[in-house]
């Protein structure tokens, strides 16, 4: 087994083990009240609903400002004329020079010419 592997069957167990413990606390709380008494059935349920609200709310604008950060920091791209005057410019260039002269490469000795 990988490293990735086991990173991915490590996120599984815990996501997994989460979601059991949120079902159990949202619709079980009066039959395990017994044994974990942290508030009433009503105070328990509203945090349920309540903190993972709250943790996707302030991640989406967290997602928002860096999005307004990104934009905010990057400059503006050249205007597409710009593009290809520049492009039109280095075909001209290319045009005007003239190709340098294929040197004369020595020929090489064939094995039974020696």
């Amino acid at each position: 087994m990988s490293k990735d592997q086991a990173i991915g069957g490590a996120i599984l167990v815990v996501c997994v083990l989460v979601a059991v413990l949120y079902i159990a606390g949202m619709f079980f709380y009066p039959f395990i009240q017994n044994y974990v008494n942290i508030g009433t059935e009503e105070t328990v349920r509203y945090w349920l609903v309540a903190v993972p609200v709250l943790v996707a709310f302030v991640a989406i604008l967290l997602i928002g400002a860096w999005i307004g950060w990104t934009m905010a920091t990057t400059p503006p791209p050249k205007p597409i004329e710009e593009i290809t005057t520049e492009m039109e410019e280095k075909k001209e260039e290319a045009k005007t020079e003239e190709p340098a002269p294929a040197s004369a490469a020595p020929e090489k000795k064939k094995k039974s010419d020696k």
